[in-house]
């Protein structure tokens, strides 16, 4: 109390403001902590959601609201840490959110479902800069000249943090132009790229030693700047040819290989700036995407490292053996109709040609004219159908088809033995024998959907080119199997007027 009354005024005054300030601090830390605990909640029942059709959309919500509680609690946290007014940082984080949310709302609106896959390498691209800049300004913001434990770890989480985030940017990039149609499906093959790869990642290492063993400075600036800007070039070449050198027909694995990278990389930012969610977050989608590209080399009977450094896949021309598998036969609208009014068991096969008719819509009243004259109907889905892992569920489910009957390759390939009619509608890769019956084929082992077992097959396509593995399809030439060429959307419209007529 004497102490107290021996200060000056304006210090008694100060006292109890700053221990109330104090405290308030510390109860938005709680809160905040509190509020990322459980986001993070919500992010892991929002996988556990997304895992199953009936729960997806539920999983969806659960991901966004998730997402809004960690919006606000970082947004509130930020405010109170800002060495500025708080209006100017109010400011500061309004008009880039609200930006992103016009953007991100109008694509959302507009994309069409065949878009989807390189709206989705796209968005990758930008987790990957944003890594890249996380990890320039924590660099300089740090104290160059420490030399302790804590700034070795620290220029490590930067490093490699700017390198994941480089590569997963062109990586993206480049997935986005192969998807988008805007660069060459068909791989680019460099004579020694495997070297060239891996003299990049032994480059880079040595350039780490020697950013994490720089403390001078030239000019004012940290003369560490200069290994981790040569690794930025490199990694963002390396990022390029990665997924340059890989072809249209791995590009489903791409696209989750390449979620993996843009969520290691958000966890390196996280750690760059301290922020517990964000690690969360970032090893969330890392890790799961890592499982997903696992789960779609093993449906193609690839490792991960064949995909990576193989170069497989081709833009419509044979790559394979040319063969002579016979002559093909063709079928009509009418004569499919009659068909299938005959038939009992019908399973539909879809693939990226249903995507990009829209044939979705029309297949779904397929469906439920077939069901509604008590025919029954399947859908068979291969988990590397379309370009986007799960992109013919979202089809599907977006033409409300009904769950209970979109199975996957697993579920439904023992019954083809027993099934009537298999309607392929722009599959190909995925239904083709030579991948069982072709040892020295490109796709040898691949696991496919064995339709050529079911009694009739008809196959809609719009001409005789093969897939994206360049390999040729000896189901077309099978004795019983029937091709329906012309636009998959329109064929299928025929069929349900002769059905109900």
């Amino acid at each position: 109390m004497a102490i107290l009354t021996a200060l000056p005024l304006a210090a008694q005054t100060a006292l109890p403001l700053a221990a109330e300030t104090a405290v308030t601090g510390s109860r938005l830390t709680g809160l905040v902590t509190a509020a990322y605990i459980i986001a993070g909640v919500l992010f892991i029942l929002a996988l556990g959601g997304l895992s199953k059709h009936e729960t997806a959309e539920r999983g969806n919500v659960l991901g966004m609201t998730g997402m809004a509680i960690a919006l606000v609690a970082t947004i509130a946290l930020a405010l109170r840490d800002s060495e500025r007014p708080v209006g100017v940082t109010a400011v500061l984080i309004a008009v880039p959110m609200l930006a992103g949310l016009a953007i991100g709302s109008w694509r959302a609106r507009t994309v069409e479902m065949t878009g989807m896959p390189e709206l989705v390498a796209i968005l990758h691209s930008f987790v990957g800069v944003a890594a890249v800049l996380v990890g320039y300004n924590s660099f300089l913001e740090a104290d160059h000249t420490a030399t302790d434990s804590l700034a070795y770890i620290h220029s490590v989480e930067v490093f490699l943090g700017v390198f994941i985030g480089a590569v997963t940017f062109t990586g993206s990039v480049v997935a986005w132009g192969k998807l988008s149609a805007r660069m060459k499906s068909a791989p680019m093959t460099l004579p020694g790229r495997h070297l060239l790869n891996l003299g990049i990642i032994v480059g880079s290492f040595v350039l780490m030693l020697w950013f994490m063993n720089e403390h001078a400075e030239l000019g004012g600036v940290p003369r560490a700047i200069i290994p981790l800007a040569i690794m930025t070039v490199l990694a963002l070449v390396l990022g390029f040819h990665l997924v340059a050198a890989i072809g249209g027909g791995d590009m489903p694995v791409v696209v989750s290989m390449l979620n993996s990278y843009s969520g290691w990389a958000a966890a390196a930012a996280g750690f760059m700036l301290s922020n517990d969610l964000l690690i969360i977050t970032g090893s969330l989608v890392g890790s799961s995407g890592a499982i997903l590209s696992y789960i779609m080399c093993r449906a193609m009977n690839r490792s991960f490292i064949s995909v990576i450094a193989g170069g497989f896949g081709s833009d419509g021309a044979v790559t394979g053996e040319a063969r002579d598998y016979g002559e093909h036969r063709e079928i009509n609208a009418e004569a499919a109709a009659t068909m299938l009014k005959d038939a009992k068991s019908v399973v539909i096969t879809p693939g990226y040609g249903m995507a990009v008719a829209q044939a979705q819509y029309p297949v779904a009243e397929l469906t439920s004219k077939l069901r509604a004259k008590g025919i029954s109907v399947r859908f068979g889905i291969h988990p590397v159908a379309g370009r986007l892992p799960g992109h013919m569920n979202v089809l599907l489910a977006e033409a409300k088809v009904p769950y209970d009957i979109v199975l996957e390759m697993d579920e439904i390939n023992d019954d083809f033995d027993d099934t009537d009619v298999v309607l392929v509608i722009g599959a190909n890769d995925t239904v083709n024998p030579a991948a069982l019956e072709e040892p020295g084929s490109p796709i040898a082992g691949m696991p496919v959907l064995e339709v050529w077992k079911a009694r009739d097959v008809i196959v809609f396509k719009r001409s005789m080119a093969t897939g994206y593995a360049g390999v040729q399809n000896p189901l077309f030439f099978k004795e019983n199997s029937q091709m329906l060429f012309g636009d998959a959307k329109e064929r299928v419209e025929d069929i349900v007027r002769h059905l109900s007529a």
